[in-house]
């Protein structure tokens, strides 16, 4: 089906009351991407993650078991811990130090026995959510009894890299966030949009083929592949700006871009593995935090690999428009600085009564619309099965892939 014009109205991009309704009926009701297995080692070890309305809580207790709760004290429901933090013996909430052991249960309240004589523990616990791990991600749900980890991502396995990011250490230095201000479906249709490639960054991201792109959508789920432009590919080893993933085989090897429905993206390549995790903050404003993942080599492999990769790279004119102004997004060569104004651009022109969408590509942008389409009766879905919200603290899933 070819897709001849917009899905989804301005304000979807604009209005309050559009992002909350998101807020409830996706990142709500979705699994969403906490951090990697390799942030909790210890007992105590614990991280926050936001999924719709709600703020979660993972950690190891003390078994080293992965736990994760509703971040919110039973007394008066403030926030229990903020971001992440090492070996915690207990849960203690800020406001009036009320206290959680590691299994979520209440085991100290300050001056119980005069001010909540007859005070139940056993009915106080911390309210339990989903966790689940995969491929090497922890992913959680707000919801105890939320549909299987393996049965939300199985559709898209096939058509992910044979990248094996359990095998692959995290390049820390490299790790960013980005404070957009953009609408989060901007920034995500931007990500699945195969027509802007070989065009914004035609001086950036010139070693792959562009115009050999393999896309779809399995369920939610979108899927992208396209091959290295042959030049690049026939001087590999000397050309890859990192050292070579040594466990994906050759003739395997190209740009794996899927975007894991709503809102994380991977970027499997020859030499790296990346989450662009993509969080809504406000109707025009978003977050996106890079995280990535190299070889295990020598700081001296590394040096290495990018002295031989220098003489490749240096035909790239990295300046789009040859303006000579390094801090122009369009001359930094840098395809995430490209991405990042065109996605506030489109933002600020959603206020002109003159903003309209003036042609669909036939293929390269239909992905975007069917995106749009996917996210409409998904929202469509979870109105009509929401309901009453269940209150039940459950038993924990944890489900390892």
């Amino acid at each position: 089906m070819t897709i001849t014009k917009p899905i989804l109205p301005i304000e979807a991009y604009t209005s309050q009351d559009w992002f909350d309704r998101e807020q409830e009926t996706i990142f709500s009701q979705t699994w969403q991407f906490a951090g990697f297995v390799e942030d909790l080692n210890q007992s105590g070890d614990y991280l926050t993650v936001q999924a719709g309305v709600n703020n979660i809580l993972v950690l190891l207790d003390d078994n080293k078991q992965m736990r994760a709760f509703h971040n919110i004290c039973r007394h008066r429901g403030t926030q229990l811990l903020r971001t992440s933090g090492k070996r915690k013996k207990a849960i203690a909430c800020p406001y009036h130090d009320w206290t959680y052991n590691l299994d979520g249960n209440l085991v100290a309240v300050p001056e119980c026995k005069t001010q909540f004589p007859g005070l139940d523990f056993q009915t106080l616990s911390l309210y339990k959510a989903s966790v689940g791990i995969w491929r090497g991600m922890i992913f959680v749900h707000p919801d105890t009894h939320a549909s299987s980890l393996v049965n939300w991502f199985s559709p898209i396995e096939p058509y992910l890299g044979p990248h094996q990011p359990e095998k692959l250490v995290e390049y820390v230095e490299g790790r960013t966030r980005h404070q957009i201000n953009a609408n989060w479906k901007i920034i995500v249709e931007n990500y699945i949009d195969g027509y802007h490639l070989p065009h914004l960054h035609s001086q950036t991201l010139f070693m792959y083929n562009h115009r050999r792109q393999q896309t779809g959508f399995v369920g939610e789920h979108f899927h992208f592949y396209e091959p290295l432009t042959k030049d690049y590919l026939e001087g590999l080893e000397n050309n890859s700006p990192l050292p070579l993933i040594n466990h994906v085989p050759k003739d395997k090897i190209g740009a794996y871009v899927p975007m894991l429905f709503p809102n994380l993206e991977l970027s499997e390549t020859e030499s790296s593995w990346s989450t662009f995790h993509v969080i809504p903050v406000a109707p025009d404003r978003s977050i996106v935090e890079i995280r990535s993942k190299v070889m295990r080599v020598s700081n001296w492999k590394y040096m290495q690999q990018e002295w031989n990769s220098w003489n490749y790279f240096a035909q790239g004119k990295w300046d789009k428009y040859v303006t000579g102004n390094e801090e122009d997004p369009l001359a930094s060569g840098d395809f995430i600085a490209e991405d990042i104004y065109v996605c506030e651009q489109q933002q600020r022109s959603l206020k002109s009564p003159y903003f309209s969408i003036g042609a669909i590509a036939k293929d390269l942008e239909q992905s975007v619309y069917q995106y749009q389409i996917n996210l409409l009766n998904y929202m469509k879905s979870s109105e009509k099965k929401s309901g009453v919200r269940s209150q039940e603290s459950g038993g924990d899933r944890i489900t390892k892939i």
